[in-house]
């Protein structure tokens, strides 16, 4: 029991007894001044006591306690002198002891349990020079002006608080503490795979920097600014560099900021602050960081808005990671699966430390099923980390079909095969090979698919996304468009965003709506109309990923759209084979079908698109289940009439033989 007792009592750090020490100090010359005024008996000398007593308890000297602490750190990086070092050790002695919180709040005028300037003035100044170095200290000296001493309030200056940091009490101790208003990011940031970015001009540039303690400002820009982040934080590993990840809010106060950059110094590390885009409407201001006496880094996302200040500038640009270093990253990250490693590079371009969390999440299900891992839990973990907001007017849906449920052309199947090809061999073909070298949007893949309604286009899309493990983005255009100048941008921007961030096949279904063909300018709506148009234009020429275009009028799409498209494929109503296809397909093996039923005469009588065909499938079950029977020839052409009237088109009829 005693080893156990001795093993609860945490151990006093040094910066405690050094912090400690130099309270008492403070203590003892507090003491010195309320001898002099303090009658020797009543509550008075009560507190003179305690002082003396508190002023003596600090065994070790001072200058025993020299060296490296947080208060060290502080005073180099602000380069403050001894005085402004006491007035923060006397802003912070109420945070010290409870004798010392009551002692300071008797002698307030108000009855706070704080030290007030005047307090200050007494204790620390000998002369009319020395009270006005006070006074400049507390306003723009450099404790004023990184935060770290606060004298708030509208009372006269001598009678107002001085209020210490948020939370820099407990650093000064030697304490992890963090204010309420930052959020420190804790999660590892992985380097696997990064040796090649590492070496690039940038990267090395900035390593330069920071190993020089060169006082700077590293713009970290990235499509994601969580990626920014972690990137530049492995980066610091790398170089052997102390650095701390905080998360300040979108539109984070001046205040908030100089928090951060004060703990990061107390702490010897370098600060990144990630920059939250907030709801996407302009470019994101970003913060301030003057007050850091070495490099701070700023990551957020392309686009944002410029540096401010005189303070030297770095940009570090996050590119995307070639092929064979995704590879070698997932290779790393989960051995299990390092043969299909180049595969995986290819489906999902994600960052090392979001590959560091899913190896996670996939070991953690093999332990749990006690088997090996295979590439749909890679795929389940992707869609869970990835998952995003869905931004205005998009549906995010998980597909289920398969190329066995497409029914097709063998030459429309062969040019969905080339595009799946195309997202699977990027590797090789542009970062092996060389093409399209440094052009904007080399990665994405953009296709039409024109036809009559129910000819597959949308099961298309979702097939695609199903061979490449990622989800559907169907885009509403409806909900997309928006009367208000500027609100369709904003909301096609944010469907782009979540689409690429989510590693999701872009879909617009009815494209023509939002791709069609510009106009001559009549009138406002004719030139904003066009404005759209052109926005969409440049940003799908830019997209990074698999965009869909579905249309029933393929002659209603801008040329100008079409020129920019890698696959154009008509669906065509289908023929006598591809319909008795289509009929096996939405026909379950399970289906107890009647004697009567010949599937081969369904397909070559009714001239119908898949659409028709699930339809009518579906439609005869139920009315076989209502009848309590198999599914008869009768309830198969009873569906089909029934789409037929729907479409507006006249039924054929019941050939001779077949009895209705």
């Amino acid at each position: 029991m005693r080893e156990l007792r001795e093993m609860a009592v945490p151990r006093i750090s040094t910066p405690a007894v050094r912090l400690h020490a130099q309270t008492a100090a403070l203590a003892g010359r507090l003491a010195d001044i309320l001898s002099r005024s303090v009658p020797s008996t009543g509550p008075a000398s009560a507190s003179l006591t305690f002082l003396s007593e508190y002023a003596a308890s600090a065994a070790t000297p001072l200058h025993e306690l020299q060296g490296t602490d947080p208060i060290d750190r502080l005073a180099a990086g602000l380069a403050l002198s001894r005085f402004e070092v006491d007035l923060l050790i006397l802003a912070g002695m109420p945070e010290e002891h409870e004798g010392v919180a009551g002692v300071i709040r008797s002698l307030h005028p108000r009855g706070e349990p704080r030290p007030t300037v005047g307090l200050a003035g007494q204790l620390l100044c000998q002369s009319g020079a020395e009270r006005l170095l006070l006074r400049e200290s507390l306003e723009t000296g450099p404790l004023a002006r990184s935060g770290a001493i606060r004298v708030p309030g509208e009372v006269p200056f001598v009678e107002r608080d001085l209020v210490i940091a948020d939370a820099l009490w407990n650093v000064l101790l030697g304490l992890d503490a963090w204010p309420s208003s930052l959020s420190p990011i804790t999660e590892p940031s992985a380097a696997a795979g990064l040796e090649e970015w590492f070496a690039s001009p940038s990267a090395r540039r900035v390593t330069a920097a920071l190993l020089r303690g060169e006082v700077c400002t590293v713009l970290v820009l990235a499509q994601d600014e969580e990626i920014a982040l972690h990137r530049v934080a492995a980066l610091a590993a790398a170089a052997g560099v102390s650095a701390v990840k905080l998360a300040l809010p979108p539109n984070a106060p001046p205040e908030t900021v100089r928090l951060g950059l004060l703990h990061a110094l107390a702490r010897g590390a370098i600060p990144l602050l990630r920059v939250s885009a907030g709801d996407g409407s302009g470019a994101t201001p970003l913060p301030r960081v003057d007050a850091f006496p070495g490099p701070a880094m700023v990551c957020a996302r392309f686009g944002s808005g410029a540096v401010r200040g005189s303070r030297p500038v770095l940009t570090l640009p996050v590119d995307r990671l070639t092929h064979s270093a995704l590879a070698q990253t997932w290779a790393e990250a989960l051995p299990q699966l390092a043969s299909d490693a180049p595969l995986l590079a290819a489906r999902y371009a994600i960052d090392p430390t979001l590959v560091a969390e899913v190896a996670g999440d996939v070991t953690a299900v093999e332990a749990v099923e006690e088997r090996t891992a295979t590439l749909a839990d890679v795929a389940e973990s992707v869609r869970a980390r990835c998952a995003l907001a869905v931004a205005t007017g998009a549906q995010l849906m998980r597909p289920q079909a398969s190329w066995e449920n497409l029914v097709l052309p063998p030459d429309r199947l062969s040019q969905l095969r080339e595009a799946e090809a195309r997202l699977l061999y990027q590797g090789r073909v542009l970062d092996e090979w060389g093409f399209l070298a440094g052009k904007s949007g080399a990665r994405g893949v953009r296709m039409l698919f024109a036809g009559p309604p129910g000819t597959g286009k949308t099961l298309s899309a979702e097939v695609l996304a199903s061979a490449l493990g990622v989800d559907l983005l169907i885009v509403d255009i409806s909900r997309v468009v928006s009367k208000w100048i500027g609100e369709t941008e904003k909301n096609l921007a944010q469907v782009f965003d979540v689409a690429e961030r989510a590693q999701a096949v872009l879909f617009f279904d009815e494209a023509d709506a939002l791709f069609g063909k510009r106009t001559e300018v009549s009138d406002a709506r004719d030139r904003y109309a066009n404005l759209e148009t052109a926005y969409l234009l440049s940003r799908l020429e830019k997209f990074e990923g698999l965009a869909v275009l579905s249309t029933n009028l393929r002659q209603n799409i801008d040329g100008a759209f079409l020129r920019r498209l890698e696959f154009v494929i008509d669906f065509e109503e289908p023929g006598v084979v591809e319909r008795e296809a289509l009929w096996r397909c939405h026909l379950p093996k399970e289906a107890p079908l009647a004697a009567d039923v010949r599937i081969a005469e369904l397909a070559s009588l009714y001239p119908v698109v898949g659409g028709f065909i699930r339809n009518a499938s579906v439609a005869a079950a139920f009315l076989a289940a209502a009848a309590g029977t198999a599914i008869t020839r009768h309830h198969f052409l009873r569906a089909l009439q029934r789409e037929y009237e729907k479409a507006g088109r006249t039924f054929p009829g019941t050939p001779a033989g077949m009895t209705r």
